[in-house]
């Protein structure tokens, strides 16, 4: 957001809705703070995250950290994506409330087509050296190796070089697919029988939520908020551990989870959910 937009806001905006509490917030925040409008910031889960063991989140770096928590400490309301990462904020700053309100699908326009699914298998995630380890899509990628009878598909824009590393030991049940429109998502999600989010961290995962709301079975680490997200209805997998992947990913084609994997997007993460939501958050505000 420039100087300029901001101070078009500001004549006549009473609320500024910041997604992130990244650098645009902090600096959004500091100017802003100078006026009489209130300010929601809603945090998206790298900004609180801390994964050592994968270097992920920007409170491993210091100047970072002290940036996000000005942004925290001098927001009106902090929103988050799930309770894990309401959590990670309190880790953070403990006199901190933040208020969870779930990321959406839009229900109507991810749903199934009809009854028939193909025995592969999907995940989505942009390729690059974070995602590699963040997503630990090496693990997609050997799963496939026990179950070459099924296709591996992995959507997503490739940013550096990293795709080399999956396609070192690919079997030829693996694709890659690269980036695809919506609608070719869509369809992709349609036609697939067991969607994978192997991550070691997730403050959401809406890729997962678009599939399951397209029927698919989730198989997924209990890392972050994919617990949250699959509730009882998923497969779970250690990280890292691609025999066993490839063992419950079988259970899951198997399965018949695919109807009640869409019934708790649709009760629980509906967009309209979310909408209301933020909109009597709004309301309240502007109420005070």
């Amino acid at each position: 957001m420039t100087i300029a937009k901001i101070i078009r806001g500001l004549i006549w905006a009473d609320v500024f809705f910041i997604w992130f509490a990244g650098p645009h917030a902090y600096w959004t925040i500091r100017f802003i703070n100078k006026f009489p409008v209130r300010s929601i910031v809603v945090v998206g889960g790298n900004e609180v995250a801390k994964v050592e063991e994968i270097e992920y989140g920007s409170v491993l770096d210091t100047d970072k950290a002290k940036k996000v928590r000005f942004v925290l400490r001098s927001a009106d309301r902090i929103l988050t994506v799930s309770e894990c990462n309401n959590s990670e904020i309190i880790a953070c700053d403990k006199d901190l409330k933040p208020v969870t309100v779930y990321n959406g699908v839009d229900v109507g326009k991810f749903s199934p087509e009809n009854d028939e699914k193909k025995r592969c298998v999907l995940t989505v995630g942009y390729i690059d050296r974070s995602t590699l380890k963040k997503k630990w899509l090496d693990t997609f990628v050997k799963a496939a190796k026990y179950l070459q009878d099924i296709d591996f598909y992995l959507v997503g824009k490739c940013t550096d070089d990293s795709i080399d590393q999956l396609r070192s030991f690919a079997t030829e049940n693996v694709h890659f697919i690269g980036f695809i429109t919506d609608d070719e998502l869509l369809e992709l999600y349609r036609q697939t029988k067991v969607y994978c989010q192997l991550s070691r961290h997730e403050s959401f995962g809406v890729a997962l939520a678009e599939a399951m709301s397209c029927e698919c079975v989730p198989v997924v680490t209990k890392n972050g908020a994919l617990l949250e997200v699959v509730g009882d209805i998923g497969f779970f997998v250690p990280y890292d551990d691609p025999q066993t992947t490839a063992k419950v990913i079988i259970k899951a084609m198997d399965s018949n989870n695919g109807r009640k994997a869409r019934d708790r997007i649709v009760n629980v993460f509906d967009i309209k959910i979310r909408k209301e939501k933020i909109s009597r958050i709004i309301d309240e505000m502007m109420g005070e």
